[in-house]
């Protein structure tokens, strides 16, 4: 089952390319992997190039940690507890029974609405994706994988309270900006009633196996994170001002008010508010848009009700609109999902455009759609072409003062102040000595 999901989690997010963290994650899982109730998996540890904070697994032994996860890890314990927790829901096979009740090809689909087989099978890697990325497990999986997570990095020498005090750290981040809100361990036991639960498991795990000292390693790991890309990369896209832009393949689109953008290396989907529309944009090959949008027809037996052949901002387009008709897999009745999807010639390249909703809705939805698709154009802008990501820093704190004192120092932007407070797992009040290891940020704009 792993096997089959791991190329569609790696073509729909990319690994990201940091060898020394790549040796370290695959070291430090091979070596939980071989104390874990199932050491004879075949256990595969990937870190995965999102910004969102968080790690998954899936059965077989895959597991994938973001970089929005690592930057937010404070020490090695921290890490080893999470990583035990992760090895935790394969060893119990959680895995397993939470995505046999979640069709992954639903995510990101409207209601009970099943688009067709062509749509759902081009849809179908960021669906997968986009579901493994916020797979949630219930409250007595969450508490199994918490007290495997504790037992296997005490066994492998961690101190595991630091996993507890990584609880405040998601905690915290809930109420940050959209791209970071966690969705590890943040679904139903509170963070605040596992931070005291793990610690209290902690101390009975270090009470039964005593040494003389439990690893934090803390220096350690955040010089590992010293110029790791932090927070969204630009040559794959972004937002600002309500707009998407991608400097890579230099072009941008407005994006409907509200509604709420993915983005990935394959497809860019953005859902309406309500979450009953959607719209999505893939590269196609070929730049002859008739036979591009005959094809689309073809395909999904979509029922044309108009055609035409007309220019978005300068670029050759083929627009169409029309219907199709299938079975509503909740209710078995048939169903009419009403499509307009453009079909834009730039660079070498089609860009599909397309909007979607039941036929019944589709009018509230189409001006915002038609409005998304008559946005695209070429990306001139040298602000927006340039853009460069911004990285974590590694700084010694060089003589002592407060966190706001030194991230200031440090350059990070007053209004920043928190967001860095949260990724340092410490307040800004908290007074740190000369020579503490601490992280800020550089590049960016």
């Amino acid at each position: 089952m792993g096997q089959s999901y791991d190329p569609q989690v790696v073509a729909e997010f990319g690994v990201y390319d940091n060898p020394q963290m790549q040796q370290f994650l695959t070291e430090k899982g091979m070596a939980m992997a071989r104390e874990s109730h199932r050491p004879n998996l075949p256990w595969s540890f990937k870190l995965v190039d999102s910004p969102v904070v968080n790690a998954f697994a899936v059965p077989g032994g895959f597991v994938y940690f973001t970089r929005g996860i690592m930057a937010h890890f404070n020490n090695e314990a921290q890490f080893a507890g999470v990583l035990g927790h992760e090895i935790g829901h394969v060893t119990a096979r959680h895995t397993v029974q939470q995505q046999s009740k979640q069709t992954l090809a639903q995510i990101g689909l409207i209601g009970g609405m099943v688009l067709s087989p062509e749509i759902a099978s081009q849809g179908e890697s960021l669906m997968q994706g986009m579901q493994l990325l916020f797979l949630k497990f219930g409250r007595d999986a969450e508490s199994q994988s918490d007290k495997l997570g504790v037992e296997y990095s005490t066994q492998i020498g961690y101190d595991a309270r630091e996993m507890a005090g990584f609880f405040s750290t998601l905690d915290r981040l809930s109420g940050g900006s959209e791209n970071r809100v966690p969705t590890f361990l943040s679904t139903h036991p509170d963070p605040a009633d596992r931070e005291v639960r793990v610690g209290q498991l902690a101390q009975q795990y270090q009470a039964a196996d005593p040494k003389t000292n439990y690893s934090v390693n803390r220096d350690s790991y955040l010089r590992m994170l010293d110029g790791m890309i932090y927070g969204e990369d630009p040559k794959q896209g972004f937002v600002e001002n309500g707009a998407f832009y991608h400097p890579e393949l230099r072009f941008m689109f407005q994006i409907p008010r509200q509604w709420k953008l993915f983005n990935s290396p394959t497809m860019v989907q953005m859902v309406s508010p309500d979450q009953k529309s959607i719209m999505q944009m893939r590269l196609q090959q070929g730049t002859d848009t008739r036979a591009t949008a005959q094809q689309f027809i073809q395909e999904t037996n979509l029922q044309v009700a108009s055609s035409s052949d007309r220019a978005i901002n300068g670029n050759p387009a083929t627009t169409v609109l029309g219907d199709i008709t299938q079975q509503d897999q909740q209710t078995g009745q048939s169903q009419t999902i009403r499509v307009v999807a453009s079909f834009i010639a730039y660079n070498g390249n089609t860009y599909m455009l397309l909007g979607m909703a039941l036929a019944q809705d589709f009018n509230r939805y189409q001006r915002d759609m038609e409005g998304c698709i008559g946005s695209f154009q070429e990306l001139r802008d040298q602000d927006k072409l340039s853009r460069q990501p911004e990285r974590l820093k590694i700084v010694s704190n060089p003589r002592s003062q407060t966190l706001q004192q030194a991230l200031i120092n440090s350059g990070v932007p007053s209004d920043r102040l928190n967001e860095f407070a949260v990724l340092n797992g410490m307040e800004l009040r908290q007074s740190l000595p000369a020579g503490m290891l601490f992280k800020s940020v550089t590049g960016g704009k």
